[in-house]
């Protein structure tokens, strides 16, 4: 009777380790495979920014090309940002007594 119960025993302890082998391996894949997919996501999501700021160039591009409406307008804000630019240096520059 004791030797059934141990013998049980043995085969539960046994059958649990092999278990948690297999739990270790199949984390350890889960492990590396979300590694990699982590680094797809930062490597996609660089790749996002880049097309967006093409994205912004071309749009640039396009109403400075574009009809003239579109094209005075963006000549426009681009003087008018040029004047802001130059009124901050000219603030910068002034010493302070």
């Amino acid at each position: 009777m004791k030797d059934d119960v141990l013998n049980t025993l043995e085969r539960n302890v046994a059958r649990l380790i092999a278990e948690n082998r297999s739990l270790r391996e199949q984390l350890q894949t889960l492990t590396e495979a979300n590694q990699r997919q982590r680094a797809e996501m930062l490597r996609t999501h660089e790749e996002l920014l880049v097309c967006q700021r093409e994205k912004q160039i071309l749009q640039t591009a396009h109403a400075l090309s574009g009809n003239t409406e579109n094209r005075e307008y963006a000549k426009r804000q681009i003087t008018n940002m040029i004047h802001l630019i130059d009124s901050v240096i000219e603030d910068i520059a002034v010493p302070i007594s």
